[in-house]
This record gives structure tokens, C-alpha cells and sequence, in this order.
């Protein structure tokens, strides 16, 4: 093999070719055109946590020129460059793909206004709502009055307004805007007019009552200019030993507005002299990102562009399937019980998740709950089904990982009402982020005790549930549900560090135990018989890992590894990686599932697990690869990757650098598109149809 660079993609730019691959969904003219916008939508949210994240932490490590950074694939530099010419790029395709969208709802009879296309009746109506609902929660800023320069919310856009009047030009006003999207939709649909539908965005709402806002003063001359920054999202935590750490958290949340800002977006109409104003004013050096954009940023909005009530540009809404063993009214804890149940969300309902602690909130026979939570829904069903346990006398014990990234706040507003409900709350665990999904419930009858556990691919969160693919498995066997209690048991005196022989536990185990069975694969292959590996994951960029596939692949195991991001091993080179395919499918919904399937000489382990083949999850975070012990779910978890494997329409090859070309249909292969064909595998497997 060659040098250590040449054997892998650099993690920045093989996220940034994830992202176009989202990118792509958005130009793909079969997909249905409000899809398309959303697509738009989740690529720029996906950008704008990318500048926040990785770009923030690349431009640190140059700054600071800091050695032996870790990073692969190229020098810090030499990737910081290689991100700005990736990303301009973006932009001119985004811009592109935009005004495609454009074109193509107006020929369905929708149209994008703005505050110089509107009709006198849609004026009246534009001011009315404007006065109506949004003059009362705006509040500008007169930025050429201040002394202390403004801290710009990063999660909102700002119009950057400048007035004039042509008697003195020279004293010019400016002041910013707030585009109050936190309270207001982004989009305002007009009445429609002969059939067609028109929109407009708040911008231009207030755009189009910039002289009503600033009546106060005589200028002849208004403009306004949509700008937007982006700050580093590295939390500085202190080490003050006397406040908890809920406290702290807080405060560095509050840090985080006034960090280092890494990007700054303005629109290109801007005057120069203006420009340069604010440059000045943000202290923008030029290894800084400026961009020059167009006159609409923060397009993550579109993606809850609103229902215009046209079904036929949009996907088809599917029905969560019903699932042949937990039925309606009846007992979950029961039939748990007799058999191990696996959901397959979203194509089957979260709702039984949180029917399970419902029913374990009022079941007299349960005495414990215990549950760690990572990223929970705003108004949560879970943490209101354990509220509910705790009124009802259960002790409830919650583990919430207060560090989950851009969801600090809402985690720390669960915690404190868990809490004020009486419930044990463990703030994580010191130096390791607990990114596991498991739930654990006992129950005595009798005088036995019996334990109940749910472990998922994805967070207890029922509004995710219906847009992200993860696995979710029910079971009483003591076998797995005794080493959760110990894990639970760990949480709570991080001394104890158990043994597991059913889990796979990082950052003490898991490592080691995919090694185990790797290297299982490998002797398997050097002895002629048969051997494979199949993994789902969401991020493979681990270099030890990468390099015992490499190894796998030259021993003659046959590897399938499907990645929906970063990817950083490069499949399919010979005397590296030959035997290694690779594909990522961007569709419908996120690919979350992390999947493990190891041939073992004709036994297959199976796994589901919350952990990727990235560093981070394996030595730095809590994580558990659960195994799957009822052959009925092995062959379900094969069946269903299989379908994966099998997508022509929607999966695209990992190769490198070369691009992100569709993975072709081999001769006499049937069309597949994966997440159509699990529905339908699952329809005809649970309900017979």
C-alpha cells in the first residue's frame, strides 16, 4: 500500500461530497419539485453545521498551526483551500439548481414574488399582515448609533439596511433587521389569483415596508441587504468545580453567540463602501470566508415550505405500517415477553416506543425505568410518558448526554423539568458523550424480577422517527437485558467498568470485539471457505478501521459497506481494497441505521448498534452494538440490507475523488429503489398483503 494520505479521502471533503450528493437530490428532475426545495433546504442546514463545525475547527488548527492535528488526506492548509473551491462550486450549482425550481413551478402555476412584483391588491394584503404580525416582533437596530457593536443571532438572517438622502449622502443611517423567523413562517402565501398561487418571503414582506419602519426619518433613498454569519461552535467549558454542570453548559451556550465568526454571507448588490463597513465592524481578516451570495440566504427554511395544497409535488405521504405482533390495546411488556420484536422506523410507527413507557407508567408491577436520551423532540412524548411514571410513583432514571451538539438548550430544558419531577438525572458521563439508545424497564411479579429493554440505531425522538431509517428492538432476553442494567449501573459509578459477552460497549470493547470478528472473516477467507462482511453506517473514517478492512479485502473477504456521509476508505483498488464495494443512498428519508452483519463461517452475527466506524464513537463515547439472537429478525436484517444493496435508482458508488456517479444496473437486475422496496417487503411480512 502506498503513504497513509494516498490510502484514504479526506474526512472535510468527503463530507462536502455528501453533501453534494443531497445537492444532487435537489437538481434530480424525477423528484417531485417542494421535494426539491427541501432538498435545497436540508443542503444548506448541512453547510451552515459544516462551517460551524469542521471548517471552524480546520481554520484553529491553521491558525494556531497546530502539529499533528490528526487530519488525513492532505495538510490542514491544503484542505482548508480545497474546502473554499468545493464550496464555491456548490454555490454556483445551488443558484443554478434554484432558479430551475423556479422555472418549473411556474409552469404549475406557482410563483416567488417579490416586493416589486406585487399586484395593489396583493400590496394592501402584504401590508395588513406586515402590521399585523410582524411589525410587533421586529425590533431594528440603529447600528450607526452604537458604540458596542450588535451580537448577530447566527441562526437568523439579518437585512443590513442602509438610508440616505440625497440633499447629504454623506450622513447615512444603517441599521439591522432581524428576519424574525423563530416566531414567523418564512413564506407568506398570497391569495391566488386566477388560478395561480403566489408566495413571498418574509424578507420581502419587510422589504416592502422598509419606509413604514423607518418613517421617523427623511431619506429618499432605502435599500436593504440580507446578510447572514456563521460563528465557531466549539464550546469552551470551564472547570468550575462550584457549579453543576447543567450550569455551566449554559453558560458556554451563551459564549457561543459571541464566538469567532468563520463565514460571513452578504448580498453581492451590497455597495461596496457598505461592505467594507461591516467587514470592518465583524473584524473579517481575509482567510475569513466573505461570500458573495445572492439576495435570499438561509435556505434551510424551504425545508418546511408550506402546503400549498398541490399533492402532485410532493412525495406521497406513506401510512406507518402496523406490525403483526404488537398489536393495538394490547400488551407490549407481554408480548415481549414470549418473542424479541424488531420496528424498522419510519416504515413502522415510533408511536409503539412511546405506548411502551406509557404502559410501563401505569403497569403496578413496574418498579424502574431507566432511559438515556440524546436528542429529544421539542414537546417530547417520551419525556412526557416519564413524567407521567414519575407521578405515578415509578423511580425513573434519566441519563441525558447534555452535550448533544445544537441541541444544548432543549436538552437542558428536559432535564430541569425531569428533574423538578423527581426523576435521577445523570448529566453524562465525564470526558465520553453518551451517544447509546437504551431503554430498560423492571417489573416484579410475584417477587421476580423481570427485565424489559428497548435499544435503537436512533434517538427517542418521535419527530425524527418519521424522517430518519433506524432500527428499534424490543426484548426480555436476560442475557442482553442484564448487561444493559450493568451499563446503567456503570452511569451511575463510572468505577465500575463491567465485562460484556453479549454487548459490544464502547470505548472499552467494542473496538476490540469488531477486530475479533474480523479477523474472523480474514482466517475464514485464508482458509478458501467463504467470508463477508456487510455494514451500514453513517460515517466511516476511522484509519485503524479502515485499515483492518483493507486487510480483510487482501485476504479475500467480501465486503459490502453501505455509507450514507463521510466515507474516507476508497473501495475497489487493486492490491488495497479490491474486494471492498461501497454505495450511499440519499433519498426520501435519512439513512440512519447502523447495521452489522459478519458471515462467520455460515452462522452470521447480526448486530443494530448507535455507533458509526468513526474515532469518536469508538474510543471517545458510550456506544452499544446490540446482537440479534432470533434467527427470524437475522433473516429480516439480511433481507432488508439486502434490498439496500441491491437500490439502481437512488444509490451512488464511493470511488474516491472520481465523482458521484449512480451505481449502474447489472444485466437482467430488476429495478430497485430501497426505501419503496422495504416498505413493501414489510408490508407483505406483517400484514399480508
Amino acid at each position: 500500500m502506498g503513504k497513509r494520505n494516498d490510502q484514504v479521502i479526506n474526512r472535510e471533503i468527503s463530507w462536502l461530497a455528501f453533501n453534494e450528493r443531497v445537492l444532487m437530490e435537489a437538481a434530480d428532475p424525477t423528484v417531485p419539485l417542494i421535494e426539491r426545495l427541501r432538498f435545497l433546504g436540508i443542503f444548506s442546514n448541512n453547510q451552515d453545521e459544516f462551517f460551524r463545525v469542521r471548517f471552524a475547527a480546520i481554520k484553529r488548527i491553521v491558525h494556531f498551526n497546530i502539529k499533528n492535528s490528526g487530519i488525513l488526506g492532505g495538510s490542514p492548509t491544503e484542505v482548508l483551500q480545497q474546502i473554499r473551491d468545493i464550496t464555491r462550486k456548490h454555490r454556483f450549482i445551488f443558484e443554478e439548481t434554484y432558479s430551475k425550481i423556479k422555472s418549473e413551478l411556474e409552469k404549475e402555476g406557482v410563483y416567488f414574488v417579490n416586493e416589486k412584483d406585487l399586484s395593489p391588491e396583493q400590496g394592501l394584503y402584504v401590508k395588513q399582515y406586515f402590521d399585523d404580525k410582524i411589525r410587533p416582533v421586529i425590533t431594528p437596530i440603529m447600528i450607526d448609533q452604537l458604540h458596542d457593536w450588535p451580537v448577530l443571532n447566527e441562526r437568523h438572517i439579518y437585512l443590513a439596511v442602509k438610508m440616505s438622502n440625497s440633499a447629504n449622502k454623506e450622513k447615512a443611517r444603517y441599521s439591522f433587521i432581524e428576519v424574525p423567523t423563530n416566531v414567523r413562517s418564512r413564506f407568506l402565501v398570497l391569495p391566488e389569483e386566477k388560478g395561480k398561487k403566489y408566495i413571498i418571503l418574509l424578507d420581502d414582506v419587510i422589504r416592502y415596508n422598509l419606509r413604514q419602519i423607518f418613517s421617523l426619518f427623511e431619506v429618499d433613498e432605502i435599500s436593504a441587504y440580507t446578510i447572514k454569519v456563521t460563528k465557531d461552535a466549539e464550546l469552551d467549558m470551564d472547570n468550575d468545580v462550584s457549579s453543576s454542570f447543567i450550569e455551566q453548559l449554559a453558560k458556554s451556550l451563551k459564549k457561543r453567540h459571541v464566538a469567532t465568526t468563520v463565514r460571513f454571507i452578504y448580498d453581492e448588490e451590497m455597495p461596496p463602501e457598505y461592505l467594507e463597513f461591516l467587514r470592518g465592524k465583524f473584524n473579517l481578516t481575509s482567510e475569513d470566508s466573505v461570500v458573495a451570495g445572492s439576495r435570499y440566504h438561509n435556505f434551510k427554511d424551504f425545508i418546511d415550505f408550506p402546503d400549498i395544497g398541490m399533492k402532485n409535488l410532493r412525495y406521497k405521504r406513506i401510512q406507518p405500517l402496523s406490525h403483526k405482533y404488537l398489536k393495538p390495546y394490547t400488551s407490549i411488556i407481554q408480548t415481549i415477553a414470549k418473542k424479541d420484536t424488531l420496528l424498522h422506523l419510519p416504515y413502522q410507527s415510533f408511536h409503539h416506543v412511546t405506548d411502551f413507557l406509557q404502559e410501563a407508567a401505569i403497569d403496578p408491577k413496574v418498579t424502574e425505568i431507566y432511559i438515556t436520551l440524546y436528542r429529544v423532540a421539542r414537546a417530547s412524548a417520551v419525556a412526557n410518558a416519564l413524567i407521567n411514571a414519575l407521578r405515578n410513583g415509578k423511580k425513573v432514571t434519566v441519563v441525558m448526554e447534555l452535550q448533544a451538539r445544537f441541541d444544548e438548550e432543549n436538552n437542558i430544558y428536559w432535564a430541569n423539568k425531569l428533574q423538578e419531577e423527581g426523576a435521577d438525572l445523570i448529566a453524562g458521563v465525564k470526558s465520553l458523550k453518551v451517544h447509546c439508545k437504551l431503554l430498560l424497564i423492571k417489573r416484579k411479579d410475584k417477587g421476580n424480577e423481570t427485565l424489559y429493554a428497548n435499544i435503537g440505531t436512533g434517538n427517542f425522538n418521535e419527530s425524527t422517527a418519521r424522517l430518519y431509517t433506524d432500527k428499534s428492538f424490543f426484548t426480555a432476553d436476560p442475557q442482553i437485558t442484564r448487561e444493559i442494567a450493568k451499563l446503567f449501573e456503570f452511569f451511575d459509578n463510572n468505577l465500575k467498568i463491567f465485562r460484556y459477552k453479549h454487548l459490544l460497549v464502547s470505548p472499552f470493547f467494542l473496538r476490540k470485539r469488531l477486530y475479533e470478528l474480523i479477523n474472523n472473516e480474514i482466517k475464514l477467507a485464508k482458509r478458501g471457505k467463504p467470508a463477508y462482511i456487510w455494514v451500514k453506517v453513517n460515517g466511516l473514517i476511522d484509519f485503524a478501521m479502515i485499515q483492518k478492512l483493507y486487510e480483510a479485502s487482501n485476504a479475500g473477504v467480501k465486503i459490502r459497506l453501505i455509507v450514507r456521509g463521510v466515507c474516507a476508505l476508497i473501495p475497489g483498488v487493486k492490491g488495497m481494497s479490491e474486494n471492498i464495494e461501497a454505495i450511499s443512498v440519499v433519498d426520501k428519508f435519512l439513512e440512519h441505521s447502523r447495521i452489522y452483519i459478519f458471515g462467520n463461517g455460515g452462522a452470521p452475527r447480526h448486530y443494530i448498534s448507535s455507533a458509526d466506524w468513526m474515532t469518536r464513537n469508538l474510543d471517545h463515547r458510550i456506544e452499544v452494538a446490540c446482537p440479534i439472537y432470533d434467527p427470524s429478525l437475522q433473516k429480516e436484517l439480511s433481507d432488508i440490507f439486502d434490498l439496500q444493496w441491491k437500490d439502481t435508482t437512488k444509490a451512488r458508488l464511493h470511488n474516491g475523488a472520481k465523482g458521484h456517479e449512480y451505481r449502474k444496473k447489472k444485466r437482467g437486475q430488476k429495478e430497485g429503489r430501497e426505501q419503496e422496496d422495504i416498505y413493501n417487503y414489510l408490508k407483505a411480512k406483517h400484514t399480508g398483503d
